[in-house]
């Protein structure tokens, strides 16, 4: 009796318990979506903001100021780093100092492998010079990369952003649930859209906010998208209408850069044509021949 009574209430129990996951669990599921937010919220403050020092930039430290700059090339260089997506403030002093290591690296790879017994005048200038400007290269490649992504991505956020505003949510909460949705497809303009969401909490007008996300990418799209919230927000035109006629305007413009490209392609072909393919095949066409000719004239004359 006491086990059936025991077995009774254990069921019992097991029966509550599922009721209210089932009944309850849209609660739970927006209580939990709101810790993710305030989660992410606090991921993207960290991710901006200024991180302890490492042991590496101790290390590199003292070879910061080795290089002579001014406060302009500095502002400079920082604007640069901004642009490929690293905004702390110590990445300046990185990138002044890999101008003092890497050249130094080259020099003692120079002399350790020995390729400085040739010409050492000359491989010793190659190599400070090539280590002098190899950080400025990098960074410009890093700059062209995300430049491109950001426009590969600009017209999938303005896609997201149009059905958050067409499904009732503001320009800045739109901003918002972008940033959220792209974070790991399109992480480039996620961080932009994330920065701009920000700096619109931090109370900056939104005007504001979209022309610095332009200054800060330095891409024409970006650019325009920016120039044409701006005058949405100003006239009081429909900002949903106006964001997807703007994508649609991308798509057909990326649509027509690739047209362009597939009709460059011919002439490009030509030269590795000129240069790889016909010395080739002259060689299998003539080849024989040329060996049958000669066999011909070697039996005439003797």
């Amino acid at each position: 009796m006491q086990l059936a009574l025991l077995s009774f209430i254990a069921a019992f129990l097991l029966t509550s318990s599922l009721g209210l996951l089932i009944f309850y669990r849209h609660g739970t599921l927006r209580r939990l979506s709101q810790v993710m937010s305030r989660t992410a919220d606090a991921v993207l403050l960290h991710s901006i903001a200024q991180a302890p020092g490492s042991r590496i930039e101790k290390l590199i430290k003292p070879f910061e100021k080795v290089v002579p700059r001014s406060s302009r090339d500095a502002s400079t260089v920082q604007k640069r780093l901004a642009m490929a997506g690293y905004r702390r403030e110590s990445s300046v002093g990185i990138f002044y100092a890999a101008k003092v290591l890497v050249p130094g690296a080259l020099l003692l790879l120079a002399t350790v492998t020995q390729v400085y017994a040739y010409a050492p005048l000359f491989v010793y200038a190659l190599a400070a010079g090539l280590g002098f400007l190899a950080p400025d290269l990098w960074l410009g490649n890093r700059v062209s990369a995300r430049k491109i992504k950001l426009r590969l991505g600009l017209p999938e956020a303005l896609d997201l952003i149009v059905i958050c505003v067409e499904a009732g949510l503001s320009i800045d909460k739109a901003t918002m649930r972008t940033s959220e949705e792209l974070r790991i497809s399109q992480p480039e303009i996620a961080d932009e859209l994330n920065l701009v969401y920000l700096e619109q909490r931090a109370g900056r007008p939104r005007a504001e906010a979209w022309k610095h996300l332009a200054d800060r990418t330095d891409v024409d799209i970006v650019r325009s998208l920016a120039s044409l919230l701006i005058q949405a927000d100003k006239f009081g035109t429909s900002i949903g209408k106006t964001l997807r006629a703007h994508s649609e305007a991308l798509r057909a413009r990326r649509r027509q850069d690739a047209e362009e490209k597939a009709a460059k392609t011919t002439v490009k072909l030509v030269f590795p044509l000129v240069i790889f393919i016909f010395p080739s095949l002259f060689v299998v066409t003539l080849a024989p021949s040329m060996i049958a000719m000669r066999d011909g004239f070697a039996k005439f004359l003797n």
